[in-house]
């Protein structure tokens, strides 16, 4: 029949169980790949390989997206040619997350290994057309997902979250955890979207590499890559250093004059090298605004364009996320402005100060400042008018720049007489 029984004791965890017998084993193994791929539908995946992926992006994307590419295909090939532990390939849709998770399937079905890739919405429909199939028992499916030996569940999150859908997500993935079974996920939440139990098994750092992608939607057109929906930056496409006035032949005192040109200077530097936290501190009108739209015209020219948003309108994209009729969660939007590569920051101190607003900003202040995210702020108020625990970390001189602009608002530059 081409099987037989191990002899070993009652207590053995072989005991009784069938084995296939090893002149078989082969044509069984090759079979099941069969299967596998059939089910995954990988045929019609097998261009997205490592060779067809540009680790370097498409052309005008930025360093920081680029390095953020490379590094997560890099980070992919080594996973494929090892299949040690599980990797979490996270990012926005359209950045390559599911190009590499396939690129990873298509390289261990090249090698023989038994591969199963699914989107986790199919994977939840296959097993519910498993109760009443004719061809398999929802058992010997549900076996079948949590034992292959590579399995890739893309877009984890999109699925429909009933309590069933949760349980039997978190079975596979709790028995892939404790036989530490390779597995490759891809999905565009923050961590703290997860479900609790599968979050804690993603957070191991001995079985999981987290990959975050920092990469655009390469759907987008070449003329909008990378700017976020919240970003206002657009509004100030026209602020440059180059149209920047520096006051000189304004009747204005040296010192005032002296304050702005440092200022200028320190913009200019920063905008070549995004490094820490830059605060511009002044009187309505002085170019604070201009100076750090300038920052952030000049970092979207070099293909990064950072998030750039005035506070009050922050905090109602936040708000608005409580709406039933939202497109997006409280978490995601507010992890999306928090891990932001480069967040400008406009007119802080101009928003409500209620609890929930404090709350907010200190979150998102001490976030970044621990992150040490690169991030440029305006303000008119003065230090002391700031919420006590913000106002410790801008007095970090290790991390922030404050430069205070002293000149009154500019009205089109009156001439020295």
């Amino acid at each position: 029949m081409g099987y037989l029984r191990i002899d070993v004791p009652h207590t053995h965890p072989d005991f009784g169980r069938l084995q296939v017998c090893e002149c078989r084993r082969r044509d069984v193994a090759e079979k099941v790949r069969e299967r596998l791929f059939a089910m995954s539908h990988l045929d019609e995946l097998q261009h997205l390989t490592f060779e067809t992926f540009q680790p370097s992006g498409r052309k005008g994307l930025g360093e920081l997206h680029a390095s953020s590419l490379e590094q997560a295909f890099n980070h992919a090939r080594h996973y494929a040619q090892s299949l040690n532990g599980w990797l979490l390939l996270q990012g926005a849709y359209g950045c390559g997350k599911t190009h590499l998770a396939a690129a990873i399937a298509n390289f261990a079905v090249g090698m023989g290994v038994p591969t199963l890739f699914l989107t986790v919405p199919d994977l939840l429909d296959m097993l519910r057309f498993a109760y009443g199939s004719e061809d398999t028992t929802f058992e010997e499916r549900f076996e079948e997902i949590r034992n292959a030996s590579l399995l890739v569940l893309d877009d984890f999150g999109t699925q429909n979250a009933t309590p069933w859908a949760q349980e039997k997500l978190f079975q596979i993935v709790n028995y892939r955890y404790i036989n530490q079974l390779p597995m490759v996920i891809t999905t565009n939440l923050a961590l703290n979207e997860i479900e609790a139990r599968i979050r804690s098994r993603l957070q191991d750092p001995e079985q999981v590499s987290p990959v975050r992608i920092q990469a655009p939607d390469y759907r987008r057109p070449t003329d909008d890559i990378g700017h976020s929906e919240l970003s206002s930056l657009a509004m100030h496409s026209r602020k440059t250093f180059g149209n920047f006035d520096g006051r000189e032949n304004e009747a204005l005192p040296a010192a005032d004059i002296r304050s702005l040109q440092k200022a200028i200077k320190a913009a200019s530097t920063y905008a070549e090298t995004p490094k820490g936290w830059m605060i511009f501190m002044g009187p309505y009108g002085c170019g604070k605004t201009h100076l750090a739209a300038a920052i952030a015209n000049y970092r979207s020219g070099m293909g990064d364009p950072p998030l750039f948003v005035m506070v009050p309108d922050l905090l109602d994209h936040l708000r608005a996320t409580f709406s039933p009729n939202s497109s997006t969660t409280f978490d995601r939007r507010f992890d999306e402005i928090r891990t932001a590569p480069l967040l400008v920051l406009d007119d802080l101190g101009t928003q409500s100060m209620t609890p929930w607003v404090k709350e907010k900003l200190y979150q998102l202040f001490n976030y970044r400042y621990n992150a040490e995210l690169p991030t440029v702020i305006t303000t008119a108020n003065s230090l002391e008018e700031m919420d006590a625990r913000i106002r410790s970390r801008l007095l970090d001189k290790r991390l922030c720049k404050i430069h205070a602009i002293t000149v009154p608002a500019y009205f089109g530059g009156d001439k020295k007489r």
